[in-house]
């Protein structure tokens, strides 16, 4: 049997041919069946052939493009069918006299457990793999691996549907038949499953045909004993073919087969290294498609394309990309990203410098989040999990600011999942030589660079200057173009003339022109640095920026330019504005800024951060949309959201009382010029007579290196990483001995500061002895363990300059602590730093501490604060008794926070304290994210057990400080309190709801909501709602999985040991 069955298999080829109609087969199997002819008189095999001779002879009747055609392009009736070939099987067998006795459910048997064995080879479920939604956990339980087999080598090769629901069916009945032989079951995938249970069955009858050639062959024991294997089969297949049509088109399953073999294109592209690529980078065409429908990106830059075909990239080496802002660096790092999470099936880590910017990126990357197939979770602010969740099926793209981003390396590492993370995008390269934070985004590459081989790095940046140093630092390739999208023009504006730069020329510039808009001499005291003339240049139709040195400054410019402006520019979209207007007041709770109140019914508004989150992100989307047209703005804006302008003023050469770095102005004019709006984009930079020299070196020079910053910035650079190297069990290991004096007083430091213990010494020199700074290598060999405090410092990414004051506050804290409000607790989570740079209004103070009732009074005593100080400092009194001054500063801003979260409105505390609601908001957004850090802190630490759940809580009530029926809306991306409000009023009080919401109807029911924003909330609540569910579901299967550890299991593998 088994060499008829290989000699079979090298006689027969599947061959593809035109489709016909279902007509058509069934006249040729009429013809081929019931045309008497003298092949009769012929042997048997003979006869089987040339009956099938005569059956592709017959020409089908109509040719019909028919979706429910389900036998594809093969005629499963035709020579060399699937059907023939197992007549000829039947045939050759039966001619053997030994096996004329039960030869039929021999051949039954062995056929079908040969069908199933090559079936479950060659055909592989795409229904879910086409959406890129690749179910791994189905495909393990089914038992599939999607393996390539040669259609000359399989009988079985891709054929149709129907002839799989068959096989199916059969498999079940020979097993019901009592075959002990086959031990396989269960194959089908559940698309396979899916499939059948939606194709109801047209119970039309079905002819009975007889197969006179085959009846010579049987004996008529066989024929009354069962029907041959062909006329069941035949009879079978065509009733599928009758069957009801499914309820998929024909179109989406080619679409869907086509989509996953270009997925599969692309992983062999990707592990071999070839330049082959598939459609689109490496990545299904579909991404493309969901760039156009999303972005409406429908080309790549020349650029782009280069740079993605790097041989670096292909060959997955750490890359430096460089280009001027605006000029598409972001879509290279997405494309990037998406190779890996699709691709190579890795997480993938993007660090953002601000909560503002991971906040809009997961908005813009949760629609292919869903799309595609993974996971995009926020870590900023209190938001992130500590090690993340870890997933079987899709991967996660982590989205993290710099610190958040430190402290989700950390945990990868420490629980040994580092090799889990692919891909690090690291926007703003250039922060790396920026204080504190680029202590700590420098930390964060160095850890991955040495515990990780496997992990892709990819820096990019505007303003890079030595990139040489960075190269080296991060072992990787540089690529850079001065490619822009829409041509940038700097001016100078000195008085009432305008030049433009020009590096070729003697003094860096040439002359322009001259201003022509007339000025009375009221005006010119009003603007002395024209300003007016500049604008009205541009707006209403374009738009343009003007950027001030400090927040007052912007509020007052906007101003200024509003009382100037003629009547005219009211008119321009006035129902639009004053849709901004009301929506303004509505998410503050019937509040208004006067300075806003008087400027937006021209097109002009101030941004800066003393605006609250919900304020800034209306202003935005009004800018972007064109009715508001002019924005004063602080330099913040230029390295935060992406705003771009037609035209940008720079009001002096100045952020606050520091002169212009090149960095800065490069960010500040890199936002002019608008792609696929403008053709070009000009700066105006304003300047004094006395600042001109010192501007002309400003634009001629290159741009700032970037320098270390683990050095200067001690406590959260050297230490920290000493602390956390050592915790995480790294090696230090110091090739330059200039490095020694600095880690010998870093570790005295953490070693007094009880962070660390210092082990057994190797050799017999003490470890802080300078003489041993010129002893042998092996002197350099010392022992260190983290205690508890640094553990509990490094996972808690607490400031070493603080974490010993807080250990102490929580001990304090446990000895009474005050539970009837949640002042106590708030106080515990207020930042440190913050409370340094505070300066109380101690007359609102004394009013305050008067208000409060005994258990809150109790608080200020336990921490050490009393009232007779407060009123003593309140009266201009001297005191003679010392009091901590950041004691006293932290409580005030305990009060601030405790008062905002029983109000819940920023603008009433904001005035009851005298305070810029953009200040407490960023007050808020501190402590949430400090509660957070405090809270993993006394997770390490057993006895502060009382504190975790009180802190989980606090935490959440300081991230969202709304009411509680608002917090489920605002979990999800992009909704801040103003937008919930809306949505929970319009009845959307879930995720559920929101994930389940219609845009369309949305943009209808929600006032000043685009359709791109409705996508993007309803994109982002299903990623979340998927999210929630999938770790639900990967919780229940952990639980019901039998434990490896189970004894059964170990004595066995030691038995077979």
């Amino acid at each position: 049997m088994d060499e008829g069955c290989s000699r079979i298999r090298r006689r027969v080829s599947v061959r593809k041919r035109n489709r016909r109609s279902l007509e058509s087969v069934f006249a040729a199997l009429t013809a081929a069946e019931l045309k008497p002819g003298d092949e009769e008189k012929e042997d048997e095999e003979t006869v089987a052939g040339s009956r099938r001779r005569k059956t592709m002879d017959v020409q089908p009747v109509e040719n019909i493009d028919s979706e429910e055609d389900m036998f594809g392009d093969y005629d499963s009736f035709a020579e060399n069918s699937f059907l023939a070939q197992v007549d000829d099987l039947e045939q050759k067998y039966l001619q053997l006299p030994e096996h004329r006795k039960h030869a039929t459910d021999h051949a039954t048997e062995d056929l079908c457990s040969e069908s199933i064995k090559h079936n479950t080879l060659s055909i592989t479920a795409v229904g879910d793999y086409t959406e890129l939604k690749i179910d791994e956990h189905t495909k393990n339980q089914s038992g599939h691996e999607d393996v390539s087999v040669d259609p000359e080598a399989d009988v079985l090769y891709d054929i149709p549907s129907s002839q799989v629901l068959f096989f199916e069916n059969l498999y079940s009945s020979s097993n019901d038949l009592g075959d002990p032989s086959t031990e396989e079951r269960d194959w089908n995938s559940s698309s396979h499953k899916t499939v059948n249970e939606e194709l109801p069955i047209n119970n039309v009858e079905q002819p009975q045909q007889t197969d006179e050639s085959s009846s010579k062959v049987r004996t008529s024991s066989d024929a009354n004993r069962r029907k041959s294997l062909k006329d069941h089969l035949k009879n079978t297949m065509t009733g599928n073919a009758k069957a009801q049509t499914p309820v998929f088109s024909r179109t989406k399953q080619l679409k869907e087969t086509l989509l996953s073999e270009e997925i599969n294109v692309a992983k062999k592209t990707i592990e071999s290294s070839l330049d082959d690529l598939g459609p689109f980078y490496s990545l299904p065409s579909k991404v493309r498609d969901l760039y156009v429908q999303f972005k409406g990106i429908e080309k790549l830059y020349e650029w782009q394309h280069a740079c993605l075909t790097l041989n670096s990239v292909q060959e997955r080496k750490n890359l430096i990309y460089s280009l001027p802002t605006s000029g598409g660096k972001t879509l290279v790092a997405e494309i990037l990203m998406l190779q890996e999470l699709l691709c190579r099936r890795k997480d993938v880590l993007m660090i953002l410098p601000y909560v503002a910017i991971v906040q809009e990126k997961i908005s813009g990357l949760s629609s292919f989040g869903v799309e595609l197939g993974f996971f995009v979770e926020e870590y900023a602010g209190s938001k992130g999990k500590f090690p993340p969740i870890k997933r079987r099926e899709k991967k996660s793209l982590y989205i993290a600011t710099i610190e958040k981003g430190h402290s989700l390396v950390n945990s990868l590492i420490e629980t040994e999942r580092i090799n889990s993370l692919g891909l690090v995008v690291v926007d703003e390269l250039h922060m790396i030589g920026e204080g504190s934070r680029g202590a700590i985004l420098e930390m964060t590459l160095a850890k991955i660079l040495y515990t990780s081989k496997t992990t892709q790095i990819i820096g990019m940046s505007a303003t890079l200057n030595n990139v040489e140093d960075l190269q080296e630092f991060l072992q990787a390739e540089y690529y850079t173009s001065q490619f822009r999208p829409v041509e940038l023009k700097e001016y100078l504006k000195i008085k009432d003339t305008i030049y433009e730069v020009d590096s070729k020329a003697e003094n860096g510039m040439t002359f322009s022109r001259l201003l022509n808009y007339k000025y009375s001499d009221t005006l010119k005291k009003m603007d002395p640095d024209h300003l007016i003339a500049l604008v009205t240049e541009v707006i209403p139709n374009y738009s343009c920026l003007v950027f001030c040195p400090t927040k007052k400054n912007c509020e007052n410019v906007a101003e200024m330019i509003c009382k100037i402006l003629s009547k005219e520019y009211l008119k321009h979209k006035e129902k639009e504005k004053h849709e901004v207007i009301k929506n303004l007041k509505n998410i503050s709770n019937g509040n208004l800024c006067p300075v806003l109140k008087h400027t937006i019914p021209f097109g002009v508004a101030y941004h800066h951060g003393g605006l609250t989150g919900d304020e800034r992100k209306l202003l935005e989307e009004a800018y972007s949309a064109g009715v508001l047209c002019l924005f004063t703005c602080t330099s913040t804006l230029a390295a935060g959201v992406n705003l771009p302008a037609r035209r940008v003023i720079l009001r002096a050469p100045y952020v606050a009382k520091e002169f212009l770095k090149k960095n800065q102005y490069k960010q500040m004019i890199g936002r002019a010029g608008r792609a696929g709006i403008d053709s070009t984009g000009e700066s105006i930079l304003i300047l004094q007579e006395k600042d001109k020299q010192q501007v002309l070196e400003l634009i001629s020079r290159p741009l700032e290196n970037c320098y270390s910053q683990l050095v200067q910035e001690f406590t959260k650079g050297i230490q920290t990483l000493f602390l956390s190297l050592i915790g995480l069990k790294q090696k230090i290991l110091l090739k330059e001995r200039s490095l020694w004096e600095i880690t010998v007083e870093s570790l005295r430091y953490l070693t007094e500061k009880g962070l660390l213990q210092n082990d057994t010494i190797l050799t017999e020199k003490g470890l802080l002895q300078k003489d041993t700074i010129h002893g042998s290598e092996e002197e350099f060999q010392y022992s260190f363990h983290i205690t508890k405090l640094g553990r509990a410092s490094f996972k808690g990414a607490i400031d070493l300059a603080y974490c010993d004051s807080l250990y102490r506050d929580l001990k304090k804290g446990l000895e009474g602590l005050v539970l009837e409000s949640l002042l106590h607790l708030i106080y515990l989570t207020t930042p440190y730093d913050m409370a340094s740079q505070c300066h109380p209004d101690w007359m609102i103070y004394f009013r305050q501490f008067s208000q409060l009732s005994p258990a809150e009074q109790n608080v200020a005593v336990l921490v050490g604060v009393s009232e007779n100080f407060i009123g003593k400092k309140a009266s201009g009194q001297a005191i003679r008794k010392k009091v901590d001054k950041n004691i006293v500063n932290r409580l005030y801003l305990s009060f601030v926070l405790y008062t905002l979260l029983k109000e819940t409105n920023i603008w009433s505390v904001s005035e009851k304290f005298n305070m810029p609601r953009g200040y407490i908001q960023n007050l808020l957004s501190g402590a949430a994210a400090f509660s957070s850090c405090v809270l993993h802190f006394c997770e390490e630490l057993e006895e502060f057990w009382v504190y975790r759940a009180l802190l989980v809580e606090l935490t959440k009530k300081l991230t969202y400080c709304v009411k509680a029926e608002l917090i489920p809306l605002m979990e999800v991306t992009g909704v801040l309190e103003g937008r919930a409000r809306q949505l929970y009023n319009a009845g959307y009080k879930s995720l559920m709801h929101l994930a389940n919401a219609n845009p369309e109807v949305l943009i209808k029911t929600i006032d000043h909501l685009s359709r791109r924003q409705a996508k993007q909330i309803v994109s982002s609540a299903k990623l979340l709602l998927h999210e929630k569910a999938e770790a639900l579901q990967e919780e229940v299967e952990e639980l019901l999985r039998l434990p490896s550890d189970f004894p059964g299991i170990v004595a066995s593998s030691v038995e077979k040991a």
